[in-house]
């Protein structure tokens, strides 16, 4: 019987995982029919059903349900093999893997990660973009080491840090008219609003700062999408501070009031074992307090100074 394949064992994973042979492709960076035939080959091999659809959901059989037990101590032997024998290389210091949403991957993370590579070469750095939610599941499934995430995370099996807060400002298509100096909630109520997704930790946050107000908002996605459609005049948003810094001649840009903002945190899970590549990592990432602190102030600073605004 020829050998396994751990690319098929990777699969049937993400298939159970996911529930769904379209969801797995996505994960696996896979076409469908890709998928479907690499499940079929480890049923073809075993000569027993892996996988049976009930509905549109992918359910493992009792077989497939033994085969998913085996192929995760495999595969976990196999990335320990794969540790073990990195650690002979030469300046390799370990491989660190961080997830973080998707404004402080484009707008924060660079910096570091270059002074990171720079001084630590040995040090593989992993960093995915994932909502905050998925973020927090990764933590708890040990899918990664670290997460910078968006509070409020409500969850006593992880060590949360909270790093700074970033403000929240409204955005409106350039050169609209009757814009006020101050955007108040009962103004937003009259506009067209486009938030992020339900699943970002923003969409609760501007849900709330709206409440009492007869709004409805138009979910699109991430920020990025966000600030695209406003460029095209198909609304307004409320968006970090941050997002449009390099980007004020594209749009009107006011403060809110009462004033928004939301807190980045560092969160990780407390029996994670404390690696000297971790710690240095982790070290780099709540350096961010710092930075944010001073970003705070100046902000603070050109609000207060109408003349230094955007448009």
């Amino acid at each position: 019987m020829r050998g396994l394949n751990f690319d098929q064992l990777r699969t049937l994973l993400e298939v159970i995982e996911q529930g769904s042979f379209s969801a797995a492709a996505r994960r696996l960076n896979l076409t469908q029919p890709a998928v479907s035939l690499q499940i079929r080959e480890l049923e073809r091999r075993f000569g027993v059903r892996l996988i049976e659809r009930l509905g549109k959901q992918a359910h493992a059989t009792a077989p497939g349900g033994k085969l998913v037990e085996a192929a995760q101590r495999i595969l976990r032997e196999c990335d320990h093999a794969d540790t073990m024998m990195r650690r002979f290389r030469e300046d390799w210091a370990g491989r660190i893997r961080v997830g973080s949403t998707l404004t402080t991957l484009i707008y924060r993370l660079p910096p570091i990660m270059r002074a990171l590579r720079l001084a630590h070469p040995g040090i593989d750095l992993i960093v995915n973009n994932a909502p905050t939610r998925s973020c927090i599941e990764n933590i708890i499934q040990n899918r990664i080491d670290l997460a910078l995430v968006n509070l409020p995370v409500e969850d006593r099996q992880l060590k949360i840090t909270p790093l700074f807060e970033e403000l929240m400002v409204a955005i409106f298509p350039i050169g609209t008219l009757g814009v006020p100096d101050v955007v108040t909630p009962d103004y937003v109520a009259k506009q067209t609003l486009l938030v992020e997704a339900a699943t970002s930790a923003a969409h609760p946050l501007v849900l709330g700062w709206l409440s009492g107000c007869a709004a409805a908002p138009v979910a699109l996605g991430t920020v990025e999408a966000l600030k695209s459609a406003v460029a095209s005049n198909l609304g307004m948003a409320i968006v970090p501070e941050i997002s449009i810094g390099t980007h004020t001649s594209d749009f009107t840009i006011r403060p809110l009031r009462p004033q928004l903002s939301r807190t980045l945190a560092l969160v990780e899970h407390p029996n994670k074992r404390n690696e000297p590549a971790l710690e240095i990592v982790r070290d780099a990432l709540l350096a961010l307090r710092t930075a944010g602190a001073a970003e705070l102030r100046t902000s603070k600073h050109r609000r207060s100074n109408p003349s230094r605004r955007g448009r």
